[in-house]
């Protein structure tokens, strides 16, 4: 993936609104357990930046996907993941089937004002009963005349006490898991959509993940993301942005780790020389910048399979997959090297270890990554 002037530039855009409009304020955003998501998405949006691959009719600018990684690789600068979580949910997550399939209504009435900045948006997929499983979800959606009923739950869903509107993925049919569902746009202010909590969790403090209910929630049929029943093909698809976007924003998230802990050991001294000075510990960091410099070189392989219209879900899987390993092993060995300082809640590789381990985990579990891998590689024992 060939880097442009233009490429190099979005970057610039995309850090200078971080350094004024974020960073400064992360530490306060962490202690809340909450960030203004309509007021930063709106600063993204007025510079252009929620939309970049989407279609210029609705407000995008209509780049190739090679833009959409740079974009994200820059996020990794905002010093809290909750943030960064939130607006590639915005980007990368909820949108890109509505952008591909949805009707003309629907992009006009949700996509157009998500990429302006003027709505937020959430993908429910997940549930307390299925999360890496996506086929046994249970929520569903009864067609009722020109209506969908929609009764069930959705768990971690990160948007979802701020948001606007969720992409939701519901049973619409009783056949086979992977062919009866359907993905359904739902406005969260609709009667029976119900907030039941805030979610308090070990990581992404500042991004507010929620428990949400729906209880006889009555939409327009017109709200279904393209065909009923394909729904599931949709949520893969859409999984393959996610995974990248994973890969792109935590390659730069460890970069600023490994930079940060190389500054900090060159600084500290320890009988009579920095720590850096030691071999251990400067064989140690130049080996996990080698090993986050493989994973962005393949990274930037898929991205430019992707463009070319590959099917690309095995290595955006080997992507998220490796990038798992190292959101766990990264921030363990340079929070080591920081002493008790890295026990610090001040200090900027306490919270990279804590958000970074939701990395192996959310978007498709690193297991559930190898198992992908294996079916594409013909050696999985069951079925494809």
């Amino acid at each position: 993936m060939k880097l442009t002037h233009e490429h190099k530039q979005l970057v610039q855009t995309t850090t200078q609104i971080i350094a004024e409009h974020i960073n400064p304020y992360v530490d306060e955003w962490e202690k809340d357990g909450i960030y203004p998501a309509h007021q930063v998405m709106k600063k993204f949006g007025e510079a252009g930046l929620l939309g970049i691959g989407k279609p210029e009719e609705y407000g995008g600018l209509d780049l190739d996907f090679s833009y959409e990684m740079v974009f994200s690789e820059a996020l990794g600068d905002i010093r809290a993941n909750g943030v960064s979580t939130s607006i590639g949910v915005q980007t990368s997550m909820c949108t890109p089937a509505l952008a591909k399939y949805g009707s003309d209504e629907l992009r006009r009435d949700y996509l157009a004002p998500t990429i302006a900045g003027d709505l937020v948006g959430c993908i429910g997929v997940s549930e307390n009963s299925a999360g890496s499983d996506v086929a046994q979800i249970r929520t569903t959606a009864r067609r009722d005349g020109d209506d969908y009923v929609i009764n069930g739950s959705k768990m971690w869903i990160t948007n979802g006490v701020q948001g606007d509107w969720i992409c939701l993925l519901c049973n619409t049919g009783e056949g086979r898991g992977h062919y009866n569902k359907s993905l359904i746009i739902v406005p969260l202010d609709t009667k029976g959509v119900s907030l039941s909590r805030k979610l308090n969790k070990m990581n992404l403090w500042s991004s507010d993940t929620a428990e949400l209910f729906f209880d006889d929630v009555r939409v327009s049929a017109r709200n279904l993301i393209g065909e009923e029943g394909r729904g599931f093909i949709y949520q893969m698809e859409q999984f393959q942005e996610e995974r990248m976007f994973a890969v792109a924003r935590n390659i730069r998230v460890l970069d600023v780790i490994i930079e940060e802990t190389s500054d900090y050991t060159a600084s500290r001294s320890v009988f009579g020389k920095s720590v850096r000075d030691n071999q251990v510990v400067y064989h140690k960091l130049a080996e996990l910048s080698s090993e986050v410099e493989a994973v962005r070189a393949l990274l930037y392989s898929t991205a430019e399979r992707y463009l070319e219209g590959e099917d690309v879900t095995k290595l955006a899987s080997m992507g998220k997959y490796l990038i798992g390993k190292l959101a766990m092993k990264i921030p363990t060995e340079c929070l080591q090297f920081w002493g008790g300082q890295g026990l610090m809640n001040e200090n900027y590789i306490s919270r990279a270890y804590r958000d970074l381990r939701l990395t192996a985990i959310g978007g498709g579990a690193n297991e559930i990554m190898l198992e992908v891998i294996a079916k594409y590689m013909g050696i999985h024992p069951g079925k494809g």
